[in-house]
């Protein structure tokens, strides 16, 4: 899903001091579902992992899963 859908992806989120490597939460769309990957980035390695991904629940989000909503 994720590769096939490269050309929608975006980050949201980014953790440059994570525990192992660099990482970002990403955002994409496959046929009208919007998902997140959590990938972490080995520049060194050149390579990305993909650490997870999943289907987001919409009152977490904003309309357009790019923003958190505030905890409560």
């Amino acid at each position: 899903m994720l590769l096939n859908n490269v050309g929608s992806l975006e980050i949201v989120e980014s953790y440059l001091d994570d525990k192992y490597l660099p990482s970002f939460l990403v955002r994409g769309e496959n046929e009208g579902t919007v998902f997140h990957a959590q990938i972490a980035t080995d520049t060194d390695g050149g390579n990305v992992r993909i650490v997870t991904m999943y289907v987001l629940r919409a009152d977490e989000w904003d309309h357009e899963f790019r923003v958190r909503r505030p905890q409560r």
